[in-house]
């Protein structure tokens, strides 16, 4: 009776608190929930009232908390991003881009952040559950604040970080003479110009990023109690599932904790037009 006891003990759903990003980032990771959700895990997601995608399912029970922000303020903001993001410029016009709208996207997410730590009503039901395991986007690295503060182990859920956050958290070797930096359009077979450019450009990539995450630092530190930095935060995820796969990337090294679900971005299929 003890060895069947232990054994529907250790068959029992867990519990999941998830703390999503918002977008195209949410709709793969709802996909994974519904398949959580059948396996009789219990799921609480958390997300603003003001968002674009994260709605109520049978498959988790959704939280929601009140933000400083209307929907159309929102997707004004993020259309914006997006289009700037992506249309065909200029590197040197795609980077001054991307710096003015990272103030505009970081003070978004802070403001979203801040205002889900500093909801004591809500603060003081998850603390009160006794979750097993946070699941959470690190782009936004409210979710890890929280599973610090819950003293929770997380899960990441990513495509990738700016500025290789992820392979500085997780001591990946990076060297800037082989693995091409985000925006360049290189390959990982570079020219000798190609590699100064690479090697400049990840110069760069610190002060930008430094300017982007210091609010959610100093928030980090307040929540903590104690000075935190973001390669320290990111440090402490326990697996880290990436959206993508070495068939469209280059390889490069990797740690045991670190697992590639690529695949899941095809979870429905379309057949092709004739």
């Amino acid at each position: 009776v003890l060895v069947f006891l232990s054994l529907f003990c250790l068959a029992a759903g867990g519990k999941l608190l998830v703390v999503p990003m918002d977008g195209s980032h949410w709709l793969s990771m709802r996909s994974l929930l519904v398949a959580l959700g059948q396996k009789e895990h219990k799921i609480i997601v958390v997300a603003p009232e003001v968002n674009l995608n994260v709605k109520a399912s049978e498959y988790y029970t959704l939280k929601t908390y009140p933000v400083p922000l209307t929907r159309e303020e929102l997707g004004g903001r993020m259309h914006s991003f997006a289009n700037d993001l992506f249309e065909k410029r200029p590197f040197p016009q795609r980077m001054t881009a991307l710096y003015e709208k990272v103030q505009v996207i970081s003070n978004l997410y802070i403001s979203s952040c801040s205002s889900l730590l500093l909801n004591k009503d809500l603060m003081r039901y998850l603390e009160g559950n006794k979750f097993d395991a946070v699941l959470t986007d690190p782009v936004v690295p409210c979710g890890q604040i929280l599973a610090l503060h819950l003293s929770v182990p997380s899960v990441f859920f990513l495509r990738g970080l700016p500025c290789s956050f992820d392979l500085q958290a997780t001591q990946c070797p990076d060297p800037p003479s082989y693995i091409p930096r985000t925006f360049t359009d290189n390959s990982d077979s570079m020219t000798f110009i190609q590699r100064v450019e690479n090697f400049f450009l990840k110069s760069a990539e610190y002060f930008l990023c430094d300017f982007a995450y210091l609010p959610f630092e100093i928030l980090a530190s307040d929540v903590l109690h104690r000075p935190v930095k973001m390669k320290e935060l990111l440090s402490h995820g326990s697996i880290w599932l990436k959206r993508m796969d070495f068939v469209f990337e280059y390889p490069m090294p990797v740690m045991p904790n670190m697992v590639f679900i690529g695949g899941i971005n095809c979870g429905k299929k379309k057949l092709l037009s004739q």
